[in-house]
């Protein structure tokens, strides 16, 4: 059976004091490095990265979809999560986030799970 992986790439980034902030593409391209690898390891995992504002921009790898928010992240992860026909995982620390995925039928795990 195959599981949904929707990353929350602003929040996952943000869960590690590594100087993102001064390059929030790049942050989200090692984060998408990382997932890619996560993929091989997890081939019964469909990845797909959300990413916003100024990480916007980041090309997919195999093992890894990138989902650009037109406006608001979470908005946009929670229309993901609504629309999987998989059982979907989210992964976020934010807890308005995961209150609204819950809510459409989503698990939610923590970003230690997929970003050290």
């Amino acid at each position: 059976m195959s599981i949904l992986l929707v990353v929350d790439g602003a929040n996952v980034v943000g869960s590690v004091p590594d100087g993102w902030w001064r390059d929030r593409r790049s942050a989200a391209v090692r984060l998408r490095d990382r997932l890619a690898v996560r993929a091989g390891q997890h081939p019964e995992e469909d990845v797909v990265l959300v990413v916003e504002g100024r990480a916007r921009g980041v090309d997919p790898v195999p093992g890894v979809r990138i989902e650009e928010a037109p406006g608001e992240g979470d908005d946009h992860i929670v229309a993901v999560a609504a629309a999987a026909t998989a059982p979907c995982v989210v992964v976020t620390a934010d807890r308005a986030l995961r209150r609204r995925v819950e809510e459409v039928g989503a698990r939610c795990v923590g970003p230690r799970t997929v970003y050290p």
